[in-house]
């Protein structure tokens, strides 16, 4: 049996215990900043995988940098906290983990200085977030992705989702699966949470950071395992729209997402209009990675074995701090 546990205030506690004031500067302003990380459940060894912590905490550090939000805690210790939370919320499922680093000041003012800082992190279940394997329609959308001028793209801001939530609408309300955001000179940039790659002449091809895209954890692994394990190439630079109309093949990238076949967009089908031979190669290799069955990446992902809900709730999980 599982527990809904949440770090909240220096504890870990029951997630319904841990709530935050409607007067909290991050909800009032969107000052805050986070992090997607995927646990992935392997029935073998009766594990839960969770997927480059560090690497997401390192993130989530560079993201406060940008925003002036402090962690006070070390990248170890983040560590450490997340996989204790993983295992007291004793789930036997894939489960989705956000840590949140936000402005935890009751005031009223838009501004990031002289406002206190604070972290939190939850665990829920969670499955597919998209078709990876049917392969998914996708549309350009009218929404342009925010300019790093406006909005710095390469930080996970909280804020920075209303962009991604009025395309992901739009996209869904006009019969698609997800959209294809574009910059403001026209140019590939990302879907609503995933990064985005095209295959074109036997190398794989993705937009550089510069077109505001989000410094993808899943992708760089994407792309190693890709070049690991299959010898493939590939080039960063700017796409036209057009490109993925006579792209070979088409999947994007993410934490929810993981390897998602694209199959068609604005109603033109991607090469053959089904998943493309090196997406899926690159699908099975990911997800052996992922839930720790292969043995080179596994650095990637520490394994954590889920507790009984009795021995994670409860007075003793609520008086633990781990700050």
């Amino acid at each position: 049996m599982s527990a809904r546990m949440a770090y909240f205030q220096g504890e870990i506690m029951p997630l319904e215990d841990a709530k935050v004031s409607i007067m909290t500067h991050a909800f009032l302003y969107g000052t805050a900043c986070f992090e997607g990380i995927r646990g992935n459940w392997n029935e073998d060894d009766g594990n839960v995988y969770v997927f480059r912590t560090l690497e997401h905490y390192q993130r989530l550090r560079m993201s406060g940098r940008i925003l002036r939000i402090d962690l006070a805690l070390s990248d170890e210790k983040l560590c450490e906290i997340t996989h204790d939370l993983v295992a007291r919320s004793g789930y036997h499922e894939d489960v989705y983990i956000r840590p949140i680093a936000y402005k935890s000041e009751e005031l009223i003012g838009p501004r990031m200085h002289n406002v206190a800082d604070d972290f939190l992190v939850f665990v829920m279940p969670f499955g597919d977030y998209l078709d990876a394997d049917a392969g998914i329609r996708c549309m350009t959308s009218t929404w342009r992705r925010v300019d790093d001028l406006g909005i710095p793209a390469r930080a996970k801001v909280n804020g920075l989702y209303v962009n991604s939530a009025l395309a992901k609408t739009e996209a869904q309300e006009n019969g698609f699966d997800e959209a294809i955001m574009l910059d403001d000179r026209g140019h590939v940039s990302e879907g609503s949470g995933e990064n985005i790659v095209i295959v074109r002449n036997g190398k794989l091809v993705t937009p550089p950071v510069a077109d505001n895209v989000l410094e993808g954890i899943t992708l760089s692994s994407v792309i190693q395992i890709a070049r690991d394990e299959l010898g493939l190439e590939t080039v960063e630079r700017s796409i036209d729209r057009s490109e993925l109309y006579v792209a070979d093949e088409c999947f994007m990238t993410g934490t929810a997402a993981h390897v998602t076949a694209v199959i068609e967009v604005d109603r033109r089908p991607v090469g053959s209009g089904a998943p493309g031979e090196l997406t899926r190669k690159l699908q099975q290799l990911y997800r052996d990675a992922i839930r720790g069955k292969n043995p080179t990446y596994a650095h990637w992902a520490t394994a954590v074995t889920p507790q009984a809900a009795s021995d994670a709730t409860g007075a003793t999980a609520r008086s633990e701090s781990l700050a």
